[in-house]
């Protein structure tokens, strides 16, 4: 009974929360729009009052275009162009709410108690073990596109890491030269010619295309943490690993949404050019 009332628990915050945070989303929209508009009446009306009388112009031509908002458009006319399909915006932005709320409420928070508790070497010791325990995904997929080459360095790179390498922790390989060559389900497919399909980003996975998550799923059957049991044990052997991956890069989330025009749409043409490259590597 305290199994099933734990699973309700979980599906009804991750009904509830996306549609909280985008509210959240939306209210502060409207507000920094408010605030942009009275600012921008406020200087049309200070240089009414300071513009020296003279000829009427005609307003015509490319100086009409100009602004923030016309900026904004043609922005999203080129990301339009050169990224992926995104069909399923309204859903993909409210996801993007969600997890940007959850980055900073959850997952930001926690990354920063765990690095107070463990070291950096520590934590670089933990993720060459998670990375050392996901080569039956790199192996398949090497395999499948034909780089057998790489096939058989992942193969030796496990043996050596596990065994000199002390379970993983140490990165032995790469000392002789015998680097990893990342490869998944979705760059497999790539290289077979499928096309992305669209734009998906799913809550806490983050950005994805419907070749990336059937991709994502193959790729979960080849993960030997997918077969921890029970699934709580499971779930919290992979909450560890995001936490420990977060914990070595925090930073890197708010510099790129600092910077970016539309946080939304940098994100998902950061996340297509990425996986374009992975896949003609």
């Amino acid at each position: 009974m305290k199994r099933y009332s734990f699973r309700w628990l979980i599906l009804l915050f991750f009904l509830i929360f996306p549609v909280l945070a985008y509210g959240e989303e939306a209210v502060t929209k409207q507000e920094k729009s408010s605030t942009v508009t009275e600012s921008a009446a406020e200087q049309k009306a200070v240089a009414e009052d300071e513009r020296p009388v003279a000829a009427p112009e005609s307003i015509e031509g490319p100086a009409a275009a100009t602004g923030p908002g016309a900026e904004q458009e043609e922005y999203e006319g080129i990301a339009e162009e050169k990224g992926i399909a995104d069909p399923l915006e309204p859903w993909n932005r409210m996801m993007f709410t969600f997890n940007d709320r959850f980055y900073f409420w959850v997952l930001k928070p926690v990354a920063q108690g765990y690095s107070v508790i463990v070291p950096e070497w520590g934590r670089v010791r933990v993720n060459n073990i998670f990375h050392n325990i996901t080569m039956p995904v790199r192996f398949v997929n090497n395999l499948l596109q034909l780089k057998i080459d790489e096939a058989g360095i992942e193969v030796i790179r496990f043996v050596l890491n596990s065994t000199a390498g002390v379970l993983g922790m140490f990165d032995v390989a790469k000392n002789i030269d015998l680097k990893a060559h990342d490869e998944d389900l979705g760059q497999t497919f790539g290289s077979y010619g499928f096309g992305d399909g669209f734009y998906i980003v799913w809550p806490v996975l983050g950005p994805s295309s419907l070749r990336d998550t059937a991709g994502l799923v193959g790729d979960y059957f080849l993960d030997p943490v997918s077969y921890i049991t029970p699934t709580a044990s499971s779930i919290g052997v992979r909450s560890v690993d995001l936490t420990n991956k977060t914990s070595l890069h925090i930073g890197d989330y708010e510099d790129l949404k600092e910077s970016a025009l539309d946080p939304y749409i940098s994100f998902r043409n950061a996340y297509f050019q990425y996986r374009e490259n992975k896949i003609k590597e």
